[in-house]
């Protein structure tokens, strides 16, 4: 489990490092140092938070700081950039319907069906609005 939690870190980290690269013009090195110290002392919370930073209760009795974490990430900032990306690809304000199907039908295999479109434009945010109040539903109201 190590070398995979170590492999997908390292795949993960260059692009943050390569993004920092490009938006910022500095050196990979600099870069590389000041984005580790950015993943240490963000992760830091999240370590202490099964001893030093153990009596710290964020969401309540018997909860724990990876909690807090777990459903930022998990409740919130998974469904919304789903619907965020989803609406960018299908509305006219974003990249649109019909460039999204010219990349998605750019390689070779099944062409994306076109029949799907009021599925994905009108039910699916709908069931992904649904699915984003259920977690908040869960987290607050059934305890």
């Amino acid at each position: 489990m190590f070398f995979a939690a170590l492999s997908t870190v390292v795949a993960v980290f260059e692009n943050i490092i390569s993004f920092a690269i490009d938006k910022t013009g500095c050196s990979r090195k600099k870069s590389t140092l000041i984005n580790l110290a950015a993943m240490i002392v963000l992760s830091l919370p999240c370590a202490l938070g099964f001893n030093v930073l153990s009596h710290i209760n964020p969401l309540g009795p018997g909860t724990l700081i990876l909690d807090l974490e777990d459903f930022i990430v998990s409740n919130n900032l998974l469904p919304l950039g789903s619907l965020v990306y989803l609406m960018f690809c299908v509305s006219k304000k974003g990249w649109g319907w019909e460039n999204f199907l010219q990349e998605a039908d750019s390689g070779r295999g099944l062409s994306f069906p076109q029949a799907i479109k009021p599925y994905l434009t009108y039910l699916l945010p709908i069931i992904m609005l649904v699915v984003f109040a259920a977690g908040y539903f869960y987290m607050f109201f059934t305890k």
